[in-house]
């Protein structure tokens, strides 16, 4: 078998530019090459991409589920087949994310991880974990389970990090007391604190930025907006993301949680290199409507999905996305009217920036990891690529 994987009469996406007629090299699932010259490899592995785009692979900062599992089932299957299943949808690279739960329910899962991560499957890549919780604003919660919401404690966080080193991100409410030196001690360690589930305002906002909180998790969701205290008004963190021109956001434009509106304002204002797109995708992603369960099976929060969004049973509140990362790229490009180099810039060189990875992911560069996508002009994936390895092909599955 051949080191080498050629891929001919692509349209390459760039973060600023597509490449027509290119033709892309990987040896040893590494990028070789990637332009618009004709390339001579004997014995390469070749892929006629027949005018289709040719991506770098989706990475999603923020998911957790799919195809009835979900992370805080806390097996390692569960792991593995949402994996797989999001890799059917253009991602290659995802950064597993829990929901606020008891400690040991959170360990359990941090261990399967672990296990998941040492397997060899057929799916996206585990990045690392995103701790979405415990320590949120009540009034904030959204679907988040209210038992478990708690302050900051450094006996519990720091116990926590020390249980396993995969942890890469973890999301909290900065107005907190203890948020701060919480942030402080997740950026010791390497890990990014991102605000989440908060009713803090700009001069909180301000704090929390200038401490590590760089990241506004879920933009819209679950988060302060213009709020008024005895009569005055205080700008929330809606309007902070805003006026802080380098704090990055999270979005979930799945078309429901933020209408085509709303997706045209955030990328008017923001940008593509500060917005990262996410799934935020629960166990019911990929799956018909009806019944299902927001969080691990034992402890998790029954909720419906009808009208392409999970909601609380009583659907007073949305409770969870059903998106892919196909479905968040086919919104930026129909509802919000942006371009295709940008839409995808928001699936992949930005979300890599954000995490740190951008030295091996997020833009077909040569050196970079072999990750990719090639879809049509409708957004249906075709071929998903993970190091240089067809994981998905639409014409075999």
């Amino acid at each position: 078998m051949s080191n080498y994987l050629k891929i001919v009469n692509a349209q390459i996406v760039t973060p600023y530019r597509i490449i027509q007629n290119g033709t892309l090299v990987a040896k040893n699932g590494k990028i070789v090459s990637a332009g618009d010259k004709p390339v001579e490899i004997n014995g390469a592995t070749e892929i006629d991409a027949q005018g289709l785009y040719l991506a770098p692979g989706f990475i999603d900062l923020h998911v957790h589920g799919g195809d009835g599992h979900d992370f805080m089932d806390g097996t390692p299957e569960a792991f593995l087949a949402i994996a797989e299943t999001h890799a059917r949808y253009g991602t290659t690279a995802m950064y597993p994310t829990t929901l606020t739960s008891e400690k040991k329910d959170l360990l359990s899962t941090l261990d399967a991880y672990a296990i998941a991560n040492n397997k060899n499957h057929k799916g996206a890549q585990l990045m690392g974990m995103h701790l979405e919780g415990p320590y949120f604003a009540l009034n904030q919660r959204g679907a988040q389970d209210p038992r478990y919401i708690r302050e900051p404690d450094p006996e519990e966080y720091m116990s926590v990090i020390a249980h396993s080193n995969c942890i890469k991100r973890w999301s909290a409410a900065p107005e907190l007391k203890g948020a701060l030196p919480f942030a402080q001690y997740l950026l010791s360690k390497d890990i990014l604190p991102a605000i989440a589930h908060t009713d803090a305002i700009y001069e909180e906002v301000i704090d929390a930025f200038e401490n590590g909180y760089t990241l506004a998790t879920h933009f819209y969701s679950g988060m302060s907006g213009v709020t008024r205290r005895n009569g005055f008004r205080y700008a929330g963190v809606i309007e902070s993301a805003y006026l802080i021109d380098e704090m990055d956001v999270e979005v979930i434009a799945d078309g429901v949680h933020l209408p085509a509106p709303f997706l045209q304002l955030i990328y008017k204002i923001k940008g593509a290199d500060h917005i990262a797109l996410v799934t935020d995708a629960m166990r019911a992603a990929g799956m018909p409507p009806g019944d299902s369960i927001l969080g691990g099976l034992k402890h998790g929060v029954k909720v419906i999905v009808e009208d392409g969004v999970a909601k609380l049973p009583d659907r007073s509140s949305f409770a969870g996305s059903i998106a892919t990362a196909d479905r968040l790229l086919r919104n930026m490009l129909t509802l919000a009217n942006v371009p295709m180099t940008e839409a995808v810039r928001m699936l992949s060189t930005t979300p890599a920036r954000i995490m740190n990875i951008a030295a091996q992911k997020g833009s077909l560069v040569e050196g970079k990891d072999a990750d990719m996508v090639l879809f049509d002009a409708d957004i249906n994936i075709r071929k998903t690529i993970i190091n240089g390895q067809i994981v998905y092909d639409s014409d075999t599955n």
